[in-house]
This record gives C-alpha cells, sequence and structure tokens, in this order.
C-alpha cells in the first residue's frame, strides 16, 4: 500500500506505483501514519481519505488531498490538501479543493464541508473563502495550533 511505503520513506516504490516522480518534500504533507490508523479501525473509510495531486504533463505527483475522515452523523466532512514548496501557487490547491467539494457533493453523505486553516496561512485562507466558505469559529489543533474553522453547506 502507498500509505506504508510513504512511512517507510520508501518514495521509489511510491513513484513505481503511481507512474510519476514525487516532487520535492511531498511526503511531509501527507499525513500517513495517521491515515493507516483510521483504515485499520475502518477500512471503509478509504474512498474519504488522502490522494496524490498528479499532474498530466508532464505526470508528477505535487502535493496530497483528501477528507480527514467519511462524514460524521450530521453530514460534516473536512477537507483537506498540502501541495509540495517548489510547486505552489500554480493552482493545484485550487484544483484538488473544487474535486474533493463535487467528490462531497455526488456522495449524497455530505452537506457541509469544513475547512481548518492557520490565521497566517494567507494562501489557504484565501482560497477557502474563494469557495465561499465562511468562518465559523477557531480550534487549537494539536499539531498545528491556532486554527480557524470555515464551513461551507453543499446544498
Amino acid at each position: 500500500m502507498l500509505l506504508r511505503a510513504v512511512v517507510r520513506g520508501d518514495l521509489a516504490f511510491v513513484e513505481r506505483r503511481i507512474g510519476a516522480p514525487v516532487a520535492a518534500g511531498w511526503e511531509q504533507g501527507v499525513p500517513a501514519a495517521r491515515r493507516l490508523e483510521q483504515l485499520a479501525a475502518d477500512p471503509s473509510e478509504q474512498p474519504w481519505l488522502v490522494r496524490a495531486l498528479v499532474t498530466s504533463v508532464p505526470r508528477r505527483v505535487v502535493g496530497s488531498a483528501g477528507f480527514h475522515a467519511a462524514p460524521d452523523d450530521r453530514g460534516r466532512v473536512e477537507i483537506g490538501y498540502d501541495v509540495a514548496p517548489a510547486e505552489r501557487r500554480q493552482g493545484y490547491a485550487r484544483e484538488a479543493v473544487e474535486a474533493l467539494l463535487g467528490w462531497a457533493r455526488s456522495s449524497g453523505r455530505a452537506r457541509v464541508c469544513v475547512a481548518s486553516v492557520s490565521p497566517g496561512n494567507a494562501p489557504s485562507l484565501g482560497l477557502v473563502r474563494s469557495f465561499g466558505f465562511r468562518r465559523v469559529g477557531e480550534q487549537i489543533d494539536e499539531v498545528d495550533g491556532l486554527e480557524w474553522v470555515f464551513e461551507k453547506p453543499l446544498a
């Protein structure tokens, strides 16, 4: 499995399986260990979790995107995305968010999409706001510290 290869640091395996080179630093944005724990607890969450962002020409892995988990009992699902540092500011995160919103909407299970963003991350704040996410609160993330919480209805 690709997530196990990321945890092992075996990017050559990842590149062979995906059929594309991996951008420098890509693996740092993939929450592989956390997603493996989720899959061990509930394999049915797999379709909701992390995906590689792969460009078509030239074919290369530039980031990752997915949901933090399947929708909760209220239909809330949180998006997550990361683009390798050298690949940022080229529209990859925008395309990923658009695809995630479409996928969540078409699932029939998600009613509200959530995004949690550090107040100092101006590019991500601009991105989620451009999609119509509205700030509804804040939280402290155990890894990232203070985050502003945004929501967007999918209906």
